[in-house]
C-alpha cells in the first residue's frame, strides 16, 4: 500500500524513529527501497507489469457501472491491467467534467474485479500539467480512496508505454477530488542499462490534530 508506507515513513521520521536517507520496507510484493529526504517520501514500487488489456466485450459493462457510456473513454487510450504490486484496471476518461460525474455501482464493480482478479479501478484523465483520478476498489470495501500508491505506479507506467511519460520526468497524480479529500501524488519512471524499467511514487504526509496522518 503505496500511501500508508510513504505516512509511515512519514511518521517515522516526525518521531525521530529515522533521519533522511535511503531505507527498506520489507512487504508481501518484495524488498522495496524508501527514501527519505525532508518532508517527502519516496518509494520503490514493484516491477511494472502489463498483465491484460481488457476483452472488448466487457468495455460497456466497465463504463456503465460509472454511469458512463464508452464514448466517455478517449478512443486511442485502452483500458489495460497494470500492476506495480497490486493489479488494477486502467480506466481512461475524456476529461475532469467525465471523471467526477462517474457514479460507482459497487455490486457490478466487485463483480469485475472478482472476474479480472484486479484489486479495483483506477480511473483518470489527462489534465493540465497533471493527472486527475479516482480509485475505486469495493471488492476490498473501499468504495473509493483519496490517495493510492501503488495504483498510480502502475498509471505511471500506462502513459509511459503511451508515450506520455519521459523516464526521469516527474509526474504529478491529482486523487481524491471526487471525494472532496484531494490529495497529490508524485511519480518518476527509470530505465536500468538492461531495459528493466522501475517506477517511484513519492509524497508528503503531515500529522493532523486528530493524531494520524493525512496524506
Amino acid at each position: 500500500c503505496g500511501h500508508a508506507t510513504v505516512g509511515s515513513f512519514a511518521l517515522l521520521r516526525a518521531l525521530g524513529k529515522i533521519g533522511d536517507g535511503m531505507h527498506t520496507a520489507h512487504t508481501r510484493a518484495g524488498t522495496l527501497r524508501v527514501e527519505v529526504a525532508g518532508g517527502t517520501v519516496w518509494m520503490d514500487m514493484a516491477p511494472p507489469k502489463l498483465l491484460q488489456t481488457l476483452p472488448q466485450d466487457a468495455l460497456g459493462e466497465l463504463y456503465a457501472a460509472y454511469g458512463l457510456t464508452e464514448s466517455d473513454r478517449p478512443a486511442e487510450l485502452p483500458v489495460e491491467i497494470i500492476s506495480t504490486g497490486l493489479a488494477d484496471i486502467m480506466m481512461p476518461v475524456r476529461d475532469r467534467e467525465t471523471l467526477l460525474r462517474a457514479v460507482q455501482d459497487e455490486t457490478a464493480v466487485t463483480a469485475l474485479s472478482r472476474r479480472f482478479d484486479v484489486t479495483g479501478v483506477h480511473m483518470f484523465c489527462l489534465g493540465d500539467g497533471c493527472v486527475c483520478c479516482s480509485n475505486f476498489a469495493p471488492l476490498y470495501d473501499i468504495p473509493e480512496e483519496c490517495a493510492t500508491g501503488t495504483s498510480n505506479g502502475a498509471l505511471t507506467y500506462y502513459l509511459y508505454r503511451r508515450g506520455l511519460v519521459r523516464p526521469g520526468e516527474e509526474t504529478l497524480f491529482m486523487q481524491g477530488e471526487h471525494m472532496h479529500r484531494p490529495s497529490h501524488i508524485r511519480s518518476r519512471l527509470h530505465i536500468a542499462p538492461d531495459g528493466a524499467v522501475t517506477v517511484r511514487i513519492g509524497g508528503q504526509a503531515v500529522m493532523s490534530l486528530a493524531g494520524h496522518m493525512d496524506i
